[in-house]
């Protein structure tokens, strides 16, 4: 599939609505996610994804950015700082999808490009402001990494990157599908 003509959330309702859609997608499923426990999953940037590859860069980053704020204002405020990770997500889909389109390949592809760059800009979020656990199913690894010897970035940074591996390239493979498999009139010039 060939780049596609984006258009700003901000100059249509049909925009607005899907921008909107991906911050509740982003704070549903990932407060699923942290409830079951799920292991290697988070599922709170799937909504950042969907915007992105549909809306393109801007959308994707303002849908990343509004849902840590907003998760940190309803539930937890330690989700707030790491909002440049759903920031970076939303800008790196949405340019990838603007230039190559978002078919299987692009989604795999890209889907391992953020599970490498979450962390990246995640890990030292989380040491610096956090000591490196951040009240979520990956502390225990975190914690038996650091007593192992690790330094302390080592053992933030490897269980996030297995992490965002599975979940990532889940979550990117998942909304290429769902694109695959919506009506043309809601794919803002997508063929």
């Amino acid at each position: 599939m060939e780049a596609q003509k984006r258009i700003s959330p901000f100059t249509s309702t049909r925009g607005m609505i899907f921008a909107s859609l991906g911050v509740v997608l982003n704070l549903v499923l990932g407060t699923l996610a942290q409830t079951l426990q799920i292991p290697l999953l988070f599922l709170d940037t799937i909504g950042t994804i969907y915007v992105a590859a549909i809306l393109g860069p801007f959308a994707g980053a303002i849908t990343g950015g509004l849902t840590n704020v907003i998760q940190g204002m309803i539930t937890n405020p330690r989700t707030i700082p790491f909002a440049l990770v759903n920031i970076a997500i939303g800008i790196i889909v949405g340019f990838i999808s603007r230039k190559y389109g978002f078919n299987f390949k692009t989604a795999l592809i890209t889907g391992l490009i953020i599970a490498i760059v979450a962390p990246l800009i995640g890990t030292p979020i989380a040491v610096l402001m956090y000591g490196g656990a951040t009240g979520g199913g990956m502390d225990l690894i975190f914690v038996w990494l650091l007593a192992s010897g690790q330094r302390i970035f080592t053992a933030a940074f490897i269980p996030r990157i297995t992490g965002n591996l599975v979940d990532k390239i889940g979550s990117c493979l998942l909304v290429w599908y769902v694109i695959k498999h919506m009506p043309p009139k809601y794919l803002f010039g997508r063929s």
